[in-house]
């Protein structure tokens, strides 16, 4: 499975297949935009200190909100209803931490390419989009504890009993994006890429016969389960290793992530966070498994 856990942290939360957090162009977007961000943001916040300003925290306690980045178009994350109200997943846990830290939520949506540059300029106190945890960004910014752990997953026809495992798909016809890491994940293990346009084009082929399997995370498989709960499909194999996501804070805001940690731990405890995500995915993906 060492090949299944390289993949993984390439692929991040979504991988090349959706927007957001997780693709290779806004990996690189980011960390180009990002990178003259924070020398800017940087010398600023160091000659704030200097000058003995407040922190972050410190003035959202005084303010009586915190502001969270988000896209709003990453459904079931972040999107608008049929009402226009932003809701979702990180949207009710970033909710739930600000009202236990005595403050009101308040979201900027904006778009993924320029979201972490955003945060170095000062334009929010955190981002709450399922940014994925990784040791490149461990070196510029700060995470809470991980509240999300996706894991990558074979998916197969619900009559399907050929296929168990990832070593499985040698010879196999997998239904995929031919320029995702998932593909590249199936052509290490030997199977031969059906070419698709994307996840939900994929999981068709796969029910309807047309494919032997697709690869994806399990969290977008829960998302589809929940619209197309009758659809032919199944899980027949999960990676060990998972990918983690959590909220995102710049450097210099120690106070911020204990607080938010403190929050998260909270939460957990009592139960809040389990159930948000059994709402939107039908089952708890706030756990290590």
């Amino acid at each position: 499975m060492k090949k299944l856990a390289a993949a993984l942290l390439t692929v991040g939360v979504f991988g090349t297949i959706l927007t957001g957090c997780g693709s290779e162009e806004a990996s690189s977007t980011e960390a180009n935009t990002a990178g003259e961000a924070s020398a800017e943001a940087g010398s600023e916040a160091g000659q704030a200190k200097e000058a003995g300003a407040k922190t972050t925290y410190e003035t959202a306690k005084e303010n009586g909100y915190i502001t969270f980045a988000t896209e709003g178009t990453y459904a079931p994350y972040s999107f608008h209803d049929e009402s226009d109200k932003l809701t979702g997943f990180d949207i009710e846990v970033a909710q739930a931490i600000a009202d236990k830290l005595g403050l009101e939520a308040k979201f900027t949506e904006t778009q993924w390419d320029g979201i972490i540059a955003g945060l170095d300029a000062g334009k929010y106190d955190a981002i709450a989009n399922q940014v994925s945890i990784t040791d490149e960004r461990k070196e510029k910014y700060l995470f809470s504890d991980p509240y999300t752990y996706v894991y990558g997953v074979v998916i197969v026809n619900g009559d399907n009993t050929d296929i168990n495992s990832f070593e499985e798909l040698k010879g196999k016809d997998v239904a995929l994006t031919v320029t995702s890491n998932w593909a590249e994940l199936a052509e290490s293990y030997g199977g031969k890429i059906v070419s698709t346009n994307g996840f939900s084009e994929s999981i068709q082929l796969v029910i309807q016969g047309r494919a032997d399997a697709t690869v994806n995370d399990n969290v977008t498989f829960l998302d589809y389960k929940a619209n197309q709960p009758d659809a032919n499909a199944k899980v027949v194999a999960t990676s060990d290793e998972a990918t983690e996501s959590a909220i995102l804070i710049r450097k210099d805001d120690s106070d911020l992530q204990e607080a938010v940690n403190s929050a998260l731990k909270e939460i957990r405890d009592n139960g809040t966070l389990k159930s948000i995500s059994e709402k939107y995915f039908g089952e708890d993906i706030t756990v290590a498994k």
